[in-house]
């Protein structure tokens, strides 16, 4: 389909349903009888009597109602399977043709990116949550987790592990009301109804917006973060301020088979604090004094944190000696991490 040709197609699909609102009512009235007089219409319908006449036969010309200039005049439903065919296949050539010309959106050209949509904010929630690969965090309303009920299962069937909050406590069903386990590893409940909604996948691509911005409100906003140096920031505040201050609903270890990946040093440590080593860790990040990009491999011989996720490091014992991790923004350890590869028994990809 050339250019032009793409126009016309557009016109016409454009003409095709350019009903206003006599049309609209005369043609669904119509369909529901089968068959009737004008008179019949304009009695049936707000229609005022003078505009039926041009309002049927603007029904005929699109082909979605017969006129026959009988005494009375009788207007007749066409079957809308007949009436809309033609336009059936139009659509469906306008969408291949206008498919072919699309240029998918890359997430990485910008580091972050303002929507101010509530669809557009909708449909990054649910991308979000489908491009996590191994560590998915999100904080949803109870709407919105059945909303995404089952993009959260697949995720957790295909292994990745879910942290899940939702808020407000009052709506959400307990843990003896309603199996968590197909959907999330871990899973919390918030009081405050000022829980922001967000989902952070593999601790790099997110997305953070308050739940107004989702709501039947005014529109509101949300921010896409596509990098991990920005997407941490979302992660560590869930992580610490928000994941922390909410009540445990179902709280288990990380069932993945070894190796497991993680975006996130406090999950790994509370994973851990739960198992017997010996555990052997590759740690990819920055260099706390320096900035510059640092690899660590070695054993992990001390595990420090606790369950509410504010504090966390490790120590790993690498062939140059001892070195402290610790997660974002780390300052008193040697190495920030924003990923982790963590093995049993021995060292992970050997």
């Amino acid at each position: 389909m050339t250019d032009d040709d793409l126009r016309r197609t557009l016109a016409a699909v454009g003409e095709t349903f350019d009903l206003g609102e006599y049309e609209i009512e005369a043609y669904v009235t119509v369909l529901e009888h089968g068959q009737l007089t004008a008179a019949e219409v304009a009695e049936r319908t707000d229609i005022p009597q003078p505009r039926v006449y041009d309002t049927v036969r603007s029904l005929a010309d699109h082909g979605f109602v017969e006129v026959h200039e009988s005494r009375p005049m009788r207007i007749v439903a066409v079957d809308p399977t007949e009436a809309f065919d033609d336009v059936r296949t139009t659509l469906a050539d306008l969408v291949e043709a206008l498919e072919r010309r699309y240029t998918a959106p890359s997430r990485g050209t910008e580091a972050a990116s303002l929507v101010k949509s509530r669809p557009t904010i909708l449909r990054y929630l649910e991308d979000v949550i489908t491009a996590a690969e191994y560590e998915l965090l999100v904080s949803l309303t109870p709407d919105l987790f059945s909303r995404f009920e089952d993009a959260l299962a697949e995720r957790r069937a295909e292994g990745v592990a879910v942290d899940l909050l939702l808020s407000p406590a009052a709506e959400v069903p307990g843990a003896d009301a309603y199996d968590y386990t197909d959907v999330a590893s871990s899973v919390r409940a918030r009081r405050g109804v000022t829980t922001p909604v967000a989902a952070v996948a593999d601790g790099e691509y997110s997305i953070y917006t308050a739940r107004e911005a989702v709501g039947s409100g005014p529109a509101g906003y949300g921010v896409v973060f596509n990098r991990s140096e920005l997407g941490s920031l979302v992660s560590g505040f869930l992580n610490t301020v928000v994941w922390g201050s909410a009540t445990t609903l179902v709280e288990r270890t990380d069932d993945r088979p070894s190796p497991r990946r993680y975006a996130s040093l406090r999950r790994c440590v509370n994973d851990l604090g739960d198992r017997n080593g010996p555990h052997h860790v590759t740690v990819r990040g920055r260099d706390v004094e320096t900035g510059e990009p640092r690899t660590v491999e070695g054993r992990i011989v001390d595990v420090a944190g606790d369950r509410s996720r504010m504090t966390a490091s490790l120590t790993v014992r690498t062939d140059d000696g001892d070195v402290a991790v610790g997660g974002q923004a780390a300052a008193f350890e040697d190495v920030e991490a924003t990923e982790l590869v963590v093995a049993r028994d021995e060292p992970p990809g050997r």
